[in-house]
């Protein structure tokens, strides 16, 4: 689902700048990129993929990790604003290195504490703060048990509520044959709300990463703030997502390219 999540927005990028590419000199991030080149570029991005949402909304938690990823790893995503009505920066150009590994490498995986969660958002210019407000993503999308499932066996983590750990291995038994999938949050599966603070507080979030918002002061009172004042969480989760998509400027030159029609591949 990703990998045709991903080929599909990048051809639609790609599409729009192809034609829209700016000199070299004139590259850096900024909104309204698109508007002196052709007006509609964006707009044509965006009700696109919003019409595909419609029909699924589940690809919302794509677009997100997909963004997510790319910024983490090496900062090459141009997207349209789709999922959080913010405008987002433009201009990037597609990088010429294509590496599935360096995502295991870079990506904090499910089983990170607090202290590896911080770190690794640290490495990239995002606070604690800002750590927590994105993990909010996993309140929408789905999971493969293979990465919560060492909380299930041999026995239930006890930081994961018993009746919510239960309920799990019925969807995910021990070595099955078939890595199952099922939703981030069970109460909204599709929306991008605050349920997924509630999850965590009532120990009922997937991942050990979601639980370990719970161990320090800060991050637990910021979880409680999501959980009580309306807003909150999406006004701060916009910012967040501005923020990661300006961990690096723009590639320029040599350092990225505009992919061709196989746009899954360098050139």
């Amino acid at each position: 689902m990703e990998s045709k999540i991903s080929i599909f927005i990048t051809c639609l990028v790609f599409a729009a700048a192809f034609q829209l590419l700016l000199p070299v000199s004139e590259a850096s991030l900024k909104v309204g990129y698109y508007k002196s080149k052709c007006k509609k570029a964006e707009s044509i991005v965006k009700s696109t993929v919003r019409n595909f949402i419609v029909k699924n909304p589940g690809l919302v938690a794509g677009v997100i990790r997909m963004f997510f990823h790319d910024c983490f790893v090496r900062c090459e995503m141009d997207i349209c604003k789709v999922v959080v009505n913010v405008d987002l920066r433009k201009s990037r150009l597609d990088g010429r290195v294509s590496n599935g590994s360096e995502a295991l490498q870079l990506l904090p995986p499910p089983s990170f504490n607090l202290t590896q969660l911080e770190a690794s958002f640290a490495r990239n210019g995002l606070s604690t703060a800002e750590m927590v407000t994105l993990s909010g993503a996993h309140s929408i999308g789905r999971s493969h048990c293979s990465s919560f499932t060492s909380r299930l066996y041999p026995t239930i983590d006890p930081t994961m509520n018993q009746g919510f750990g239960s309920s799990l291995r019925k969807l995910c038994p021990q070595n099955a044959a078939v890595d199952g999938v099922v939703p981030q949050d069970f109460v909204s599966p599709n929306k991008l709300d605050e349920q997924y603070y509630k999850n965590v507080e009532s120990l009922t979030a997937l991942f050990f990463s979601d639980w370990s918002l719970l161990t320090s002061s800060e991050t637990q009172k910021q979880v409680d703030t999501y959980t009580k004042v309306p807003g909150a969480f999406k006004v701060d989760f916009a910012n967040a997502m501005i923020k990661m998509g300006s961990i690096s400027d723009a590639l320029a030159g040599s350092s990225g390219e505009v992919r061709g029609p196989t746009c899954r591949a360098v050139n």
